[in-house]
């Protein structure tokens, strides 16, 4: 893939013709051209020389983008590439239009039609005046220049542009008053004053200059907007580091980030950002990562622990190996998904891009026969070309091109902010467009790792002793299910065992084991202390020990929820047993939720078996569970979705499943860390959490919604806007617009687009109507609170003993005067939807009420205030 700059366009026009002219180069597979960016993207074999030569030969420049050194890069550069230096340029060009504009306007329309008055040495010359008007309007003309270069040199490349209709209906506006100017030079001849005064109304010199400042005008606003739509990359851009300190010779330096090479040993204070991608080697510190993934709680980092570049380090010293340097670092290859996704196309855009190809000579041609047909009718030469002028200077492709690409940019940017990366302007398009999501049970609804969740003690065993003889044994295994319990140990023994113990247990943890064996598929045994410890399954154990009926059936029932029961045996008594299972993340349920209430079914893949895997599917509430897939056949169990659903994505850690994340509509990756150019992902999420699935269609259908209303605002502007302009409306109502009018509404077209799509930066994810919070647990982890010495055959489960504190739900009702009809009720809604403590208003202009549906209390006071400030007035607030 090869990335070009593009200079000299000026609307979508001139994009489709430079996408045109490259593609028809025979070793081209496809081109993108980007008017937003004025870039060009393009797929094929072909050289960057005969590229170049063919944008050139279209009537436009080329260049090839800045490319860096693998291990260097240099974001001052690629900062430049963003900078707005078009907002300037045209910020001046139309200052200076409106010095000069200021005192035409004076002069032509000041005094002709309000009897403004002039110097008494030209007051009464009607060649002065309109001598004054032709070089304050050719001073205009100079300033606007390039507006009459472009659209010239469109022509006579057989592709005119938006500048040809500006250049054409200034162009035409001048020559016309040339003609007037000739006019009032024979009337003076002939000594006819009062003809040569007349003829003054013929000139329309304010017109050809008002029309190119006004453009002006436009062109700035509308630059200043798109500015600001790479607004977020460039903020991405400018929290790259520029300096590290880095360990040489023993001696801590500060050098230049592009100093930095792999293996470097760096340190960082608190404060400080992190340079480049690395790992802690010494120290422990909160990181701040929340520049990468959006997450604004900190990140305990020590010894082993990764750290990325421009994340900050709020509070330990630590000194890190760097990983990865230059472009491989993470946000310099998130900084590249958003650049490459926004000089790509969605499909959506072609509509208008083949619109946009064909606009201009059609316009001129709508002019040329708008002329003609008031000629026709018998109406005066210059009525016919006020007609024919507006229709050119009102017409607007830049609108219909500019529609989708700043939507695209925009939402690219909300997403990077948040941690969701969309590779495509495709990809970003159809994620809002799915209808089934597939998600990966492991590492995407549940944590990917064991931890323990049930401790069941037997006979006279606590459950202090059953876990300290457990983490004896265990301690010597390296299975996933003994580090559980010996990380369960580690992290809860102070909480389970009182200072009276702790000295006894303690000698029973630390001791060596004796004749460790592992028994691959059973368990493992060993002598601890002068006594036989043995751990393991169920049949295992059961060889060793007597095990009840009602301890085996417990056991049964935690493999039913998707649990592992290992049992417990010392000197052939048997202590208990620990479950052991990957549990669900705390936000999962929730996730699940969010994405079904936005209408899209939900599948589970696991390889779990029926039974455990339908237990585990009516717990995060899925629609449908798809048990027994091996990870080969993740595949085929997208393709059998595919089949009776129109779009499906595939959710998955990317370890292992890339084949159904290729296959699907769209692959989502998810926690994808340092890992975030997954080849078979189309959207990568850099958090583990599937909210941020729910997160990335919300976004994407904001963005199509969006993108809707662009489109919209860009045809029906045109076809309102053309008909009006060329006196359509004049027999019926008397509507007839004046070609200054034409042009202020062409500036404000594109603005309006590109304001419309700035709006997307304030994109939230809806809140949820249902009052219950699956984040706020408190998990019971002191065992003293809930075993009983008296009753130690007490079932302790560590995932569903939690206090939850979801409030009840909450109602108000309010009793509202003044609610008129559709549009006050949804003023309303949105006031009152903006508290944080409202869910939901159920507003109803007829009944005069809003029913408030709340996650906390709110003062009644306050609630009347915000619609007493929308000019209602609150009759009455009840519970």
């Amino acid at each position: 893939m090869q990335q070009f700059n593009v200079t000299g366009m000026s609307c979508s026009a001139c994009s489709a013709r430079v996408e045109k002219a490259v593609g028809k180069l025979p070793d081209v597979d496809s081109v993108s051209v980007s008017l937003l960016t004025n870039s060009m993207v393009v797929e094929g074999s072909a050289s960057s020389q005969s590229i170049i030569t063919a944008v050139v030969e279209a009537g436009y420049g080329a260049t090839k983008k800045y490319t860096n050194d693998k291990n260097n890069i240099d974001n001052k550069a690629k900062e430049e590439e963003l900078k707005d230096t078009e907002t300037p340029k045209l910020r001046r060009r139309f200052i200076l239009s409106i010095i000069f504009l200021i005192p035409l306007m004076y002069v032509s329309m000041g005094h002709a039609m309000w009897k403004w008055s002039l110097p008494q040495v030209i007051e009464k010359n009607p060649i002065a005046i309109a001598l004054i008007q032709l070089l304050l309007t050719i001073i205009v003309m100079i300033i606007n220049q390039k507006f009459f270069v472009n659209g010239v040199r469109g022509v006579f490349h057989g592709a005119p542009n938006m500048d040809t209709l500006v250049a054409l209906g200034s162009g035409a506006s001048f020559v016309y008053s040339v003609y007037g100017l000739f006019a009032i030079s024979n009337a003076v001849l002939e000594g006819n004053l009062d003809l040569a005064h007349n003829h003054l109304h013929d000139l329309y010199f304010e017109s050809a200059a008002m029309i190119l400042a006004l453009i002006t005008l436009g062109k700035t606003l509308e630059a200043y907007s798109k500015g600001k739509t790479t607004d977020a990359l460039k903020g991405l851009m400018k929290l790259a580091p520029k300096n590290a300190t880095v360990i040489r010779d023993d001696v801590e330096q500060l050098v230049s980030i592009e100093q930095v090479v792999i293996n470097d040993i760096f340190v960082v204070k608190p404060g400080e950002s992190i340079p480049v991608d690395g790992v802690v080697i010494e120290g422990h510190s909160a990181i701040d990562e929340s520049a990468l993934t959006g997450e604004s709680i900190p990140v305990d980092k020590e010894a082993g622990a990764s750290v990325y570049a421009a994340t900050m380090n709020q509070s330990g010293y630590i000194k890190c190996r760097a990983t990865h340097v230059g472009q491989d670092t993470t946000l310099s290859q998130i900084i590249q998904m958003v650049k490459d996704a926004a000089a790509t196309k969605a499909p959506i855009a072609k509509v208008a891009d083949k619109v946009s190809g064909v606009f201009v000579p059609v316009v001129i041609i709508l002019a040329l026969i708008t002329y003609v047909v008031w000629r026709l009718v018998g109406e005066e030469l210059g009525f016919a070309l006020a007609r024919a002028i507006s229709v050119l200077v009102i017409s607007c492709p830049c609108a219909l091109g500019l529609a989708t690409p700043v939507a695209i940019m925009v939402g690219n940017g909300v997403g990077a902010k948040k941690g969701i990366l969309f590779k495509t302007a495709a990809s970003l398009e159809t994620t809002g467009k799915v209808n089934a999501i597939a998600l990966d049970k492991t590492g995407t609804i549940t944590i990917g790792k064991p931890e323990v969740t049930d401790i069941i003690p037997v006979g006279n065993a606590t459950a202090r002793e059953l876990m300290a003889w457990a983490y004896s044994i265990e301690k010597q295994s390296e299975h996933p299910l003994a580090r559980a319990v010996v990380e369960y140990w580690n992290e809860h023994k102070k909480d389970m065992v009182g200072e009276p113990e702790m000295e006894a247990l303690t000698r029973i943890t630390n001791q060596a084991v004796d004749g460790f064996k592992v028994l691959p598929g059973n368990g493992l045994v060993g002598e601890v202390n002068g006594k036989q410890v043995a751990g393991g399954n169920l049949p295992f154990i059961s060889d060793k020990v007597k095990i009840e009926e009602s301890i085996k059936k417990q056991a049964k029932e935690l493999s039913l929820k998707g649990k592992t029961p290992l049992f417990f045996a010392r000197d052939g008594e048997l202590l208990g047993l620990i479950a052991v299972a990957d549990v669900i993340k705390p936000d999962s349920i929730e996730a699940i939720e969010l994405i079904k209430d936005m209408g899209i079914h939900v599948v589970m893949l696991t390889g779990d078996n029926e039974q455990t895997a339908k237990a585990i599917g009516e717990q995060v509430k899925v629609d449908q569970v798809i048990a027994g897939v091996k990870p080969d056949g993740k595949e085929e169990a997208i393709r059998e979705l595919k089949s009776k659903y129109k779009r499906v994505a595939m959710v998955g850690d990317g370890i292992n499943d890339a084949p159904a994340l290729t296959k699907a509509d769209i692959g989502i990756a998810i926690g994808a860390g340092t890992d975030i150019a997954i080849d078979a992902a189309d959207v990568v999420l850099m958090k583990n959490s599937i909210k941020d699935v729910a997160v990335a269609v919300a976004l994407s259908r904001a963005v199509l919604k969006n993108i809707h209303q662009n489109l919209f605002w860009a045809f029906c502007y045109n076809v309102i806007g053309i008909p009006l302009a060329a006196g359509v409306w004049i027999p019926l109502f008397g509507w007839k617009l004046n070609p200054m009018f034409g042009a202020a509404a062409m500036s404000l077209s594109s603005f309006c687009v590109v304001t419309n799509a700035l709006r997307l930066n304030f994109f939230k994810m809806k809140k949820k109507a249902k009052q219950f919070d699956y984040n706020t647990r408190e998990k019971i982890s002191n065992y003293e609170d809930v075993l009983d010495d008296e009753d130690k055959n007490q079932v302790t489960n560590l995932e569903n003993k939690t206090i939850l504190k979801g409030e009840k739900s909450m109602e108000k009702t309010m009793k509202i005067e003044g609610m008129m009809c559709g549009h006050c009720e949804a003023r309303v809604k949105k006031v009152l939807e903006a508290l944080p403590q409202v869910d939901e208003a159920i507003v109803s202009h007829v009944e005069g009420t809003a029913v408030l549906k709340l996650n906390a209390d709110i003062a009644n006071d306050e609630l009347k205030k915000v619609i007493e400030d929308q000019d209602y007035k609150v009759l009455d607030i009840t519970a």
